[in-house]
């Protein structure tokens, strides 16, 4: 049974923006504009009201992402060491039971991602989303209390967030109708791509 329990108040937001950004040059992704805002806010203001809290996992362009109204969180060891780590962070830093994380990158998620990641995780401590040809390990439902477990694994040298999933239970969510909604930019021409693609939806 889907587990109705997870209501919005137990339920916070952990945005991934903490990387380096190698592939786009070591810009700070979170800043780069997409049809006239920074990818950073596409991604709030589609899930904001769907949850408690917005934390936004960030190493540089602190006080900038202060100013968006979202609790920033750095990574809890130095060294850009990856996703699970700032997965790690947010846990660590949740005032809320459950946790959904999403990457900065992904602007065009669905609208319709919280409720259907609630609906999927079941009896699971983890959810990710699958869009039917390939699974997003950092678009995922986690509950908070793994947080101790997550430490473990870090200091452990564990950096492969699919290989921590493995140790809990978890699932995947099937979102095979949307497979678009989950491209990421990762290059200039992602981001020209995606802007065709949203005019083209706009224009239909």
């Amino acid at each position: 049974m889907p587990d109705d329990s997870i209501q919005p108040e137990y339920l916070s937001l952990l945005i991934l923006a903490g990387g380096q950004g190698r592939r786009m040059g070591g810009i700070d992704k979170g800043w780069l504009p997409l049809a006239g805002r920074p990818l950073i806010e596409h991604v709030m203001i589609r899930f904001q009201d769907q949850v408690s809290g917005v934390m936004i996992s960030a190493n540089r362009s602190l006080s900038a992402y202060r100013e968006l109204g979202a609790d920033v969180v750095t990574d809890r060891k130095e060294g850009y060491q990856g996703p699970l780590m700032g997965i790690w962070s947010g846990l660590v830093a949740a005032s809320t039971p459950w946790v959904l994380v999403v990457p900065c990158d992904s602007p065009a998620l669905p609208a319709d991602l919280v409720p259907r990641m609630v609906s999927g995780i079941n009896d699971n401590d983890i959810a990710m989303a699958h869009d039917g040809e390939r699974a997003h390990p950092v678009v995922a439902l986690i509950r908070r209390g793994l947080a101790e477990d997550l430490e473990t694994a870090l200091l452990a040298g564990e950096r492969k967030i699919r290989h921590w999933y493995a140790r809990h239970a978890y699932c995947e969510v099937d979102f095979s109708d949307c497979p678009d909604a989950f491209a990421n930019i990762n290059t200039p021409d992602d981001s020209a791509m995606l802007m065709r693609r949203l005019s083209k939806k706009r224009a239909l």
